[in-house]
């Protein structure tokens, strides 16, 4: 209990922190940094500086959200060249690196990389659709494409369009709708981001058996 309380607390600081700078003139760089590192090992989402700063000045919301865009498909590329390149010994175990992502990095397992292979056999852009534009971890999916050798064209065209839709959904609403959107966006918007990516996919699976 007390590890968890001690780890609870942890992400609760630092949680803190990244909301800190959004009243800061650093909070733009932030933002593009805090993007790029969440998508390889960063625990806290871009989305909190986002929504942050895009209320501060809301006439700047899809600059801000192009922003984070750009961060996070480029922390991307990283993560992928990581499970590409490193993430794996040439007899097929995991790197002392990768290790350290299993051993200090929150909701990364190797349980869970394991049954992410599957997944992408089975659905490959879908599952990185969805990592993008829901709270599932991203950074997961980015690594795990690179180690399982995903097409790297087809990463990036589902990365670009998945990161890009969130942001710049998040971005129109708060540029829509100003503060009162906030409240609903922390309560609903991931549970909403990932029924709308369960529809979506299962249209298409609808329309596939079909045809």
């Amino acid at each position: 209990f007390f590890k968890y309380f001690s780890r609870m607390k942890w992400i609760q600081q630092l949680y803190n922190w990244v909301l800190g700078w959004a009243e800061t003139k650093y909070g733009t760089t932030v933002l593009f940094f805090l993007a790029f590192v969440e998508s390889i090992f960063f625990p806290i989402p871009p989305d909190i500086l986002l929504i942050a700063l895009a209320l501060g000045a809301s006439h700047k919301a899809f600059r801000y959200a192009l922003i984070c865009t750009l961060g996070s498909v480029s922390g991307a590329v990283i993560g992928y060249a990581i499970g590409h390149m490193i993430w794996l010994t040439p007899g097929g175990d995991f790197s002392p690196f990768a290790n350290v992502f299993f051993n200090n990095i929150p909701g990364f397992t190797v349980q869970l990389y394991e049954s992410i292979k599957q997944l992408f056999i089975q659905y490959d852009f879908w599952v990185i659709f969805t990592a993008g534009f829901t709270p599932i971890p991203y950074k997961v999916f980015t690594i795990s494409a690179g180690a399982f050798d995903i097409n790297f064209m087809m990463f990036m065209l589902a990365s670009i369009i998945s990161r890009g839709a969130r942001f710049f959904l998040i971005g129109w609403l708060i540029w829509k709708f100003g503060p009162t959107i906030k409240t609903f966006i922390d309560k609903y918007f991931n549970i909403l981001a990932l029924a709308f990516t369960v529809f979506l996919i299962g249209g298409f699976v609808l329309i596939k058996y079909a045809v």
